[in-house]
């Protein structure tokens, strides 16, 4: 497995390359911000074109991730579609693969601050989730600890590569932005630098997940 394994109030967590993370000794795989819809949201609204595959390509590598580790649960840390009419409106074959991996598990659709209402697609919708030490929620609340939250779509700059990223301190892990095209807020904005601690990493991901100092 392509991850970097660490510690988080007790509990034994891998970051995988992949962005998503994974908790061995709860069969679960958490994957934030998927924004399932951008590019037909942009649309609809008279933005700039986007490639109408995002939503299956995000899917596709879920799919993959699923079928090699075959979770009990899955949490989807919020902002899972790009507005609520995206949820609606999922074309039929991305409904499809997505019930079908809603089968036979655990899915937990976490709200977030783009898609507040209920999905329509089964599983569970929940404002937060509490499993042992950890809570899941999508934006950090900074006075919590064992956090596990999204929203930013953290990313980092090492020499002239930029990559998406997770950030971890000892109180939060802040996961990136799994879905395609989904941009992203570099680690040194003021937004991430004040809410991470002066100790922080930055896991990149890629070929390999890889821990550097979270670049300020």
């Amino acid at each position: 497995m392509n991850g970097f394994d660490f510690n988080l109030a007790g509990a034994r967590l891998t970051a995988l390359g992949s962005g998503a993370l994974w908790w061995a000794d709860h069969r679960l795989l958490c994957v934030s911000d998927l924004h399932l819809g951008k590019s037909a949201r942009h649309a609809r609204r008279g933005g700039s074109a986007l490639p109408p595959y995002e939503g299956r390509d995000t899917l596709n590598r879920l799919e993959r991730l699923v079928a090699d580790l075959n979770p009990a649960t899955v949490v989807c840390l919020g902002d899972s579609f790009d507005d609520d009419t995206a949820a609606t409106a999922l074309p039929a074959p991305e409904r499809r693969q997505t019930q079908d991996l809603m089968q036979n598990r655990r899915w937990i659709w976490i709200e977030g601050n783009h898609d507040p209402a209920p999905t329509g697609l089964g599983g569970e919708h929940l404002a937060d989730l509490r499993v042992g030490p950890l809570t899941f929620r999508h934006i950090a609340n900074p006075p919590a600890t064992a956090e596990i939250s999204g929203h930013y779509h953290p990313k980092a700059r090492v020499r002239s590569n930029s990559r998406p990223c997770f950030l971890l301190d000892a109180s939060r892990l802040i996961l990136p932005a799994f879905g395609t095209y989904t941009g992203g807020l570099r680690s040194t904005d003021p937004a991430l630098a004040s809410l991470m601690a002066p100790n922080a990493l930055a896991i990149l991901t890629g070929p390999q997940a890889l821990p550097v100092p979270m670049p300020r």
